[in-house]
């Protein structure tokens, strides 16, 4: 076996039919892990920047679904509620719609799991059937030699490296993006609780004035 036989594009087309579909499904987990990591990092990092833009004071920009379900809240006048049942209603509101905003901005992170669980298992599967093509080399042709067994242990141990390759940034990626994401819940929870209290104190301030007017 030459030493280009050693790249992940001559291992594939040495490979046999079944190596072949194992080896291109995983090349596809593969990239599909990596577009899932690069959009749940643009969308955790956006709502990140959005909290802490929000809490400065200026515009919450992909949040604005979160704070317009607190003016709505905040709209509803009911009788004999005091200020602090009033703030309390509305941050939960808001964090009602928080909890939608964030599972929507996740997206497929989930399917990060399931690759990086499931990915060792069908590289598993090829390294397995490469293993059955080497001895089934053997018994054909009554020869033990390197030469018989190779191309079916490299086949294996091409599968093995190709769910590798898919696992290995899904499990990764999965832990600290949804880290990631428990921080930015964390920001949104901060800035929800300034939101509410910000709206319930103006519209209370806003009561006591057109009282005193009257």
């Amino acid at each position: 076996m030459d030493h280009t036989s050693l790249s992940p594009l001559a291992m594939f087309l040495n490979a046999g039919p079944v190596g072949k579909v194992v080896m291109a499904s995983l090349l596809l987990a593969s990239i599909w892990t990596w577009v899932l990591i690069i959009e749940a990092t643009v969308a955790v990092v956006r709502i990140g920047k959005a909290a802490r833009e929000a809490r400065a004071g200026r515009p919450i920009g992909i949040l604005e679904p979160i704070a317009d379900a607190g003016r709505e809240a905040n709209a509803l006048d009911i009788i004999d509620e005091t200020v602090g049942d009033k703030r309390e209603r509305v941050a939960e509101n808001m964090s009602r719609a928080a909890r939608e905003f964030l599972t929507k901005a996740e997206g497929g992170l989930p399917n990060l799991a399931v690759i990086s669980s499931v990915a060792p298992f069908v590289g598993l599967f090829g390294t397995v059937w490469g293993i059955m093509t080497s001895f089934a080399g053997i018994a054909a042709s009554q020869d033990t030699s390197l030469a018989v067994v190779a191309p079916g242990i490299a086949e294996a141990l091409a599968a093995t490296a190709y769910g590798l390759a898919a696992a290995i940034p899904a499990s990764v990626g999965y832990n600290r993006i949804g880290a990631s994401f428990s921080r930015a819940g964390q920001q949104v929870a901060h800035y929800i609780e300034d939101e509410a209290l910000r709206m319930t104190s103006a519209g209370a301030a806003a009561r006591r004035q057109q009282k005193e007017a009257a």
